[in-house]
Order: structure tokens, then C-alpha cells, then sequence
């Protein structure tokens, strides 16, 4: 781990990309200060930076891993971009939840879904999700499992896991990742919906 210290940001996104996780520690450990301070000094909310910070390296992760890193610039500015380009994301799809247009004639606000109680069609339909999933969660290897479920429902950071779990932060975001890519996998095999 001291020796890997000493390469650059290329080398050791080189050999995360041939399976060295060390060498993604180095880089997460490098970078995180950073990033993270990037991400708050926009956002302003401590919760809401850690959770953009945790998908800027999950999606440096998958991107890198899937052979697709192909940056002949500096690792830092890459890194960032992705952390900013989430950060745009986050307040678009905050704009577009609060925002009614008005410039269809026919828009009927007396019928809109999100002013109404729930139909029971509704509630069958989500209580119906919640069932698959738990049973999707429950096929999943016991590490992913663990991952996931702190995560999702202990809303414990990656960091918190690593902490628990007694693996490296890299480690916990590869489990969270392999445990999204087989929930998509088993749901596609059993056919199974897990949106409305």
C-alpha cells in the first residue's frame, strides 16, 4: 500500500482497471478531502454532499471497471466533473418534482396523483414491489445483502459500512454495486416490475 502511494492518478486507475483495489484506496484516499469539500461548498447540506460524494465513486468505479475511463487529463479533474455533472443532475430532478406547467389547456389540478390519497389499485401495486424486492434482497450473497440493507434501510454511509463490515470503503462500494447489477438480473429473469 506505502509503494502505491508514490504513483500517479493514471497508474493507479491502470491497475484498479486490472483488479488492484489497493490501488483505488490510494486514489479514493487522495481525492476524497477534495471532492467531498467541492460537492458541500455547493450543495450546502453535510447529508446531501456525502450522498453525492458516495455516487461520484460509485460511478468512477463502474466506469473505470467496465473499461470505459478513457481520460487523458488529470484523474482530479474527471473525478469532479462527474461529482459536478451529479450535482446539476440532483437539482434538475429537484426543479421537475416541484414544478406544475400550466401551459397545457386541459391540465386538470383536481386530478392530479400527487394531491391524492392513494387508490387501493396503488397500494396493491406497492405493497406487491416491497414483496419482490424483499424476496430479490433475500437472493442476493450474504455480503451484498449486508451492504444493501445498510445502505438502504440503516441509511448508513460507505463509510460506516466499511467500518462495520471491517472492509476497505472500495470494497463496500463494489459489494453495493455487484448487489444493484444481480437485483437487476434476478428481476429481469423472474420478470419482475420493480417501478409503479
Amino acid at each position: 500500500m506505502q509503494k502505491l502511494k508514490t504513483l500517479t492518478d493514471d497508474l493507479l486507475v491502470a491497475m484498479y482497471a486490472k483488479g488492484n483495489n489497493e490501488a483505488f484506496d490510494v486514489l479514493l484516499n487522495r481525492h476524497q478531502s477534495r471532492v467531498f469539500s467541492y460537492i458541500l461548498h455547493i450543495v450546502k447540506i453535510h447529508d446531501l454532499a456525502e450522498d453525492i460524494f458516495q455516487e461520484t465513486f460509485v460511478k468512477a468505479i463502474m466506469t473505470i471497471k467496465q473499461g470505459r475511463y478513457s481520460e487523458s487529463g488529470k484523474f482530479s479533474a474527471w473525478i469532479t466533473r462527474i461529482a459536478h455533472n451529479l450535482i446539476i443532475d440532483h437539482y434538475r430532478q429537484e426543479k421537475s418534482e416541484n414544478t406544475v406547467s400550466t401551459d397545457e389547456e386541459d391540465a386538470n389540478f383536481l386530478n392530479r396523483k400527487d394531491l391524492c390519497e392513494e387508490n387501493i389499485e396503488d397500494v396493491m401495486v406497492v405493497n406487491q414491489i416491497h414483496k419482490d424486492i424483499k424476496r430479490i434482497i433475500k437472493a442476493l450473497p450474504e455480503s451484498q445483502r449486508e451492504v444493501l440493507i445498510m445502505r438502504y434501510y440503516r441509511n448508513m454511509s460507505f463509510k460506516e459500512i466499511a467500518d462495520a463490515t471491517q472492509v476497505s470503503i472500495n470494497t463496500a462500494l463494489g459489494r453495493m454495486r455487484y448487489a444493484i447489477l444481480n437485483m437487476r438480473r434476478i428481476a429481469e429473469e423472474h420478470n419482475i416490475a420493480l417501478t409503479l
